[in-house]
């Protein structure tokens, strides 16, 4: 099967999400909060679910709204108990993700085609990300990109992670989001570069998108799964002594 033009809204939709998340991912290894995207993604996906199940034929825009709206709730929840109980932070963002996995299960119960909508709000597949998600994701990586160092703030990091997660978990998926978060923040904390980090997994992106192209497979899961490789495989990485 040729490659068709079609292909290169999701390569973009990749290679725009990865410049979104990973300096994200840089900042959430920094902080001890590596369970933050399950909980923000967890709670946007049960806001998104719970408004298909009340409203008839909801508009991408409230149903976005309302998605986003639950992720900044969630976020400042992280926010509050990471700095009121710093030793047990993890395990308490452990419980709200189980709060919103619970919640997303209920709604999806409200709707007879949700379990549908919350198995591609984990697994998306980003073979079928068209233009229009490709410019939210654009518009998510320029965010990002402008507030620089300004994510070093908890005030501005917290708000702008839910953000970004809530508009790139329905393009990507809860698993290729938290994916793409960690891996090259974890080559980056193995002594590599964040240039050759990015590059590593915008590869790792392809050959997963590839793989599932191939063997028509779901990308989602295929993409997921060779971002998880690539993370991994840094902790075989020794980092370059320090100068005697």
């Amino acid at each position: 099967m040729s490659l068709d033009a079609w292909f290169w809204s999701p390569v973009l939709a990749l290679l725009l999400g990865v410049l979104a998340l990973a300096p994200l991912g840089e900042q959430v290894l920094a902080r001890g909060v590596v369970f933050i995207d399950l909980a923000v993604a967890q709670a946007a996906a049960a806001a998104a679910l719970w408004v298909t199940a009340l409203v008839s034929h909801p508009n991408w825009l409230l149903t976005q709204m309302l998605a986003s709206g639950g992720a900044l709730l969630c976020a400042g929840a992280v926010a509050w108990l990471a700095r009121r109980w710093p030793e047990q932070r993890e395990a308490l963002i452990g419980l709200l993700y189980v709060v919103g996995a619970s919640l997303a299960l209920l709604g999806a119960g409200q709707d007879p085609h949700g379990r549908e909508r919350l198995s591609q709000l984990l697994a998306a597949d980003v073979l079928w990300a068209g233009w229009a998600q490709v410019a939210v994701l654009a518009g998510c990586a320029v965010l990002v990109a402008l507030a620089g160092k300004h994510l070093l703030r908890d005030g501005f990091f917290y708000p702008a992670f839910a953000l970004v997660a809530s508009m790139a978990v329905p393009v990507l998926g809860l698993f290729v989001v938290f994916a793409a978060l960690i891996a090259p923040a974890l080559w980056q904390r193995a002594g590599c570069c964040r240039m050759v980090s990015w590059l590593g997994t915008f590869a790792a992106c392809a050959g997963g998108l590839a793989a599932s192209w191939v063997w028509d497979a779901p990308s989602g899961p295929a993409v997921a799964l060779a971002l998880s490789a690539y993370g991994a495989l840094s902790a075989m990485r020794r980092p370059a002594r320090p100068p005697a």
